[in-house]
């Protein structure tokens, strides 16, 4: 009972122990709890088992048979009476061949078949399967790597949108002031009714956009709670901004191009096994039985041993033959289609992170200048020195510089993410 809680209790558990929930954390609670990871996990289970079928192939097969039966079919009459033991003169009467008494008997039987020869096809089956076990699992461990990258963007999606969520009630207070301010100075007759207008309408787009924060911070941590399958604590530990630059570390091997390449050798080897069907099979077959009129009473018993080959052929059989390595040449063609995708989409991703390193460090300058332009704007604005519409600019400035650092931020976490997944590298050093 315990054990089958574990899953339910583990979310709590993590969250109750770290109220700062990291992204290691976060990773790896969705690596527990996402549901298409549980799905890929069943099918790893799946083909494993499927696997040791494959290869129990060329174990014996026992069959094992006990039974009654009551017949007067001339033949068969016969023939259970010879089995039984219990044939006498009498019993070649023609009167009594054609037209026995019903006979009843019981009898049991135990037979053991052990292949000797299949063409080829057993070990190649048990190649097969194994190669697509191992694909599979490679599937599942590409799987999690997405996972990751995907909460790699939903967590820091979180802190983008709570420091959204700061900016925007910043700027609202300062809209407020300033409509404190313009309307204090109307009142004095030393502004316009229109710059009034102007800083009323500016605070109404500042509540507005605190309404568009507030709702682009909720839908951000639903998102992450539906990746982890937990609640989200009110404070994630690991910061957007790294003070430091990762080392770098070697290309890994991708698990999606590894999983490409074994169900390529398992389609070869799907496709030798279906040749071996065109040749013939050699087997062992040892049998023991009984017969006798009923439980209890002394009847006949026999064995036998028989090595014999059997051939089949079959025209849809070729034609399933020339099916299956049709099937092995496309597997080859898919893995060197996903290996130029795989080229192109490292190239990608190291652009895409180059491009994200310098927007981040222009978003920085760019928010120092707004920052202090806002300072120095509000300071001769108050003094007089300059109107009212220059000081809406600042903050408007402003304001888009700050989704810009923000959004540049969570851009280059994501292109972090994404070319460690086209080098075939766990997602922030996560295994």
């Amino acid at each position: 009972m315990v054990k089958q809680l574990i899953p339910f209790l583990l979310p709590s558990l993590l969250l109750a122990q770290d109220p700062g929930l990291s992204l290691p954390a976060a990773i790896r609670l969705a690596w527990e709890r996402q549901p298409g990871l549980l799905a890929g996990a069943a099918r790893v289970d799946q083909a494993r088992a499927e696997a040791s079928a494959a290869w129990a192939g060329r174990l014996p097969t026992l069959k094992a048979e006990v039974g009654w039966s009551r017949t007067d079919e001339p033949l068969m009459a016969f023939g259970t009476r010879l089995d039984q033991g219990r044939i006498t003169a009498a019993d070649f009467d023609p009167a009594r061949l054609n037209a026995p008494d019903p006979i009843t008997g019981v009898g049991a039987s135990v037979t053991l078949r052990q292949p000797l020869y299949a063409g080829g096809r057993i070990t190649a089956g048990q190649r097969a399967a194994e190669d697509l076990a191992s694909a599979s699992e490679a599937r599942q461990a590409r799987r999690r790597q997405e996972v990751a990258a995907a909460i790699v963007q939903a967590y820091f999606g979180v802190e983008v949108g709570a420091q959204g969520l700061q900016h925007a009630e910043d700027a609202l207070q300062h809209a407020r002031a300033l409509e404190s301010y313009v309307t204090a100075r109307v009142n004095q007759g030393l502004m316009l009714k229109a710059d009034q207008l102007r800083a009323q309408a500016f605070r109404a787009q500042a509540e507005a956009e605190l309404a568009s924060a507030r709702q682009r911070a909720t839908m951000a941590k639903n998102a992450l709670a539906l990746w982890m399958g937990a609640p989200v604590p009110v404070d994630l530990s690991t910061p957007l901004k790294t003070t430091t630059t990762p080392e770098p570390t070697a290309t890994g091997s991708r698990s999606d191009l590894d999983a490409a390449r074994l169900e390529s050798q398992a389609a070869q080897s799907a496709a030798k096994a279906e040749g071996g069907s065109l040749k013939p099979e050699v087997g062992l077959e040892l049998g023991w039985g009984t017969a006798r009129p009923t439980f209890g009473i002394t009847g006949a018993t026999w064995t036998n041993v028989s090595v014999g080959a059997r051939w089949t052929f079959s025209f849809a059989q070729t034609r399933r033959v020339q099916a299956s390595r049709a099937a092995a040449r496309a597997a080859q063609e898919s893995v060197r289609w996903q290996e130029a995708q795989a080229d192109q989409q490292r190239g990608d991703s190291i652009a895409a992170l180059e491009a994200s390193e310098s927007r981040v460090k222009a978003a920085e300058e760019a928010l120092a200048a707004a920052g202090e332009a806002r300072r120095l704007t509000e300071a001769r604005f108050e003094s007089g020195l300059l109107p009212l519409t220059d000081r809406l600019d600042a903050e408007t400035r402003l304001a888009g510089v700050r989704g810009l650092y923000l959004s540049s931020l969570l851009e280059l976490r994501v292109a972090e993410a994404q070319n460690a997944l086209a080098e075939g590298r766990p997602v922030e050093g996560i295994q």
